[in-house]
């Protein structure tokens, strides 16, 4: 068995959306599982789509998601250039052979004639015109300079047919095919071409690319054995939606890899949702490293049916990848966030990242769970009030006064110390231990919930800055 070599072909049309990035990993999977090669080509050929900056845009996601290729424009390779915009002469070679062994053909129809075909709902088929030219017609039209292009020769009559690894066997009418244009008026090829003569010269085994291609797959075939070439095997994958009716993509403005890093999705559980939008891994597990991925991914796992894309999941499983890192690493992953938030530079980020962990999904969520530790006044005194807890105000004008007292007594102000003096006022009052612990918590903060109960805040905000949210505590339920 010849060596796996997978390619991903982006054109270069604006940011790397999410259905373009889970076809490069299920590329880059594939061939990792069987020793094989990813690579990166860069279909540019469409001009009037090209926006500037995108091919770098690709680069950085691809890199930054982990998803690194063996070959590329910019880390080289053996069957370069791998940029379609630098392989014209390459295309006219090959394009002008095609013609040779009947499978194309010059078309020299003007773009008036061409409109004249159009039907009523402004579809066209071409007709064939230009089939019928000699040798020496073409010769003296070229000779003269008319613009031309080189069409695809496709038979009126018969079934292209081919087998796909996830759809199974699938056969096109070739009178539903067009004639399409292989080679443009300006040298420039459609991706109809280049993509056949680029994943043959490139040695390309698997071509993996999406559900829209499966209908088109008999005309690129035609070319493959007008050549004499072997045909790639093929792996088309289901659309990914953004819900029952609409496609996820680029051209509605969806959400694309970038954005969801800036909105502080952990890295490594985008690409491991992607992965399992329209796939299962055998187990039941969901959380899985690149490296697991590439262990557990299996054709067998691609379902037929559209997957909807859904953020929820995604935003548990970053809340599940944040749960297992150490302190030191949310401190580093999310450096971003927590220098957005008005603590930074004022309090122990590891102390506030371990109580962080169990209480965030996303990195964005870090500035408003812990500004409190800086924005603290005026607050309402509802907050006391706790059904469960059989707490209120009245409970917190008891408690406050000799919670304060109790703490300002303290020679060592640590989490084991509030803990055992709360402790002591408890049994003092004569109360729960939760109405105790809500009363001064909320007192500390002004808020209802908080990453970390009374003793990592109180910790935290040290004994002067505790005392001193105590005291404005007692003045508001005493005005």
């Amino acid at each position: 068995m010849a060596k796996v070599r997978t390619r991903f072909a982006p054109s270069p049309t604006g940011y790397l959306h999410i259905g373009g990035l889970r076809t490069a990993l299920y590329g880059f999977l594939w061939s990792k599982k069987h020793g094989g090669d990813f690579i990166l080509r860069i279909e540019d050929t469409d001009t009037a789509r090209y926006v500037e900056g995108s091919v770098q845009i690709i680069y950085d996601t691809l890199r930054d998601s982990g998803i690194m290729y063996d070959e590329g424009p910019d880390v080289g390779g053996d069957f370069g250039p791998y940029v379609q915009s630098e392989r014209k002469n390459i295309y006219t070679e090959y394009a002008k052979k095609l013609v040779e062994l009947g499978g194309a053909y010059y078309c020299f129809c003007t773009p008036e004639r061409i409109n004249g075909l159009k039907d009523q709902d402004g579809n066209m088929k071409y007709d064939k015109h230009c089939l019928k030219l000699t040798k020496e017609e073409i010769e003296e039209k070229i000779k003269n300079g008319e613009p031309y292009v080189i069409r695809q020769n496709v038979p009126t009559e018969g079934r292209g047919s081919y087998h796909d690894l996830v759809y199974g066997d699938i056969s096109v009418d070739y009178k539903d095919i067009e004639d399409g244009i292989l080679i443009k008026s300006d040298g420039m090829p459609t991706y109809n071409f280049a993509n056949v003569v680029d994943d043959h010269l490139m040695g390309i085994t698997h071509v993996i690319r999406g559900t829209e291609y499966l209908s088109s797959t008999p005309k690129y075939n035609l070319m493959y054995d007008a050549y004499g070439w072997e045909r790639p095997t093929y792996i088309h994958l289901p659309p990914i939606m953004k819900d029952a009716q609409h496609k996820l993509s680029k051209r509605n403005g969806d959400a694309s890899y970038e954005d969801f890093v800036n909105k502080g999705y952990v890295k490594e559980a985008i690409v491991n949702y992607i992965a399992l939008l329209g796939w299962s891994p055998k187990t039941n597990v969901e959380k899985m490293s690149l490296n697991e991925l590439i262990e557990n991914f299996s054709l067998e796992g691609i379902n037929k049916s559209p997957s909807i894309f859904d953020e929820t999941k995604m935003k548990w499983l970053s809340g599940e990848y944040i749960k297992d890192m150490t302190d030191e690493e949310l401190v580093e992953k999310a450096d971003k966030f927590f220098k957005q938030s008005k603590v930074y530079g004022k309090y122990d980020l590891k102390k506030i990242a371990s109580l962080l962990k169990t209480r965030i999904e996303i990195y964005s969520e870090i500035p408003e769970k812990i500004n409190f530790l800086e924005e603290f006044g005026e607050y309402e005194l509802s907050l006391f009030y706790h059904k469960k807890m059989k707490t209120d105000a009245e409970i917190a004008k008891l408690v406050l006064p000799k919670a304060r007292k109790a703490i300002a007594e303290l020679k060592e102000f640590t989490f084991d110390s509030v803990h055992d003096t709360l402790m002591e006022l408890v049994a003092k009052l004569g109360l729960k231990n939760g109405q105790v612990f809500w009363c001064v918590r909320v007192a500390i903060s002004a808020k209802e919930s908080t990453p970390g109960g009374v003793m990592e805040l109180a910790e935290l905000l040290g004994k002067e800055e505790t005392l001193r949210r105590l005291d404005f505590s007692i003045q508001l339920l005493n005005k």
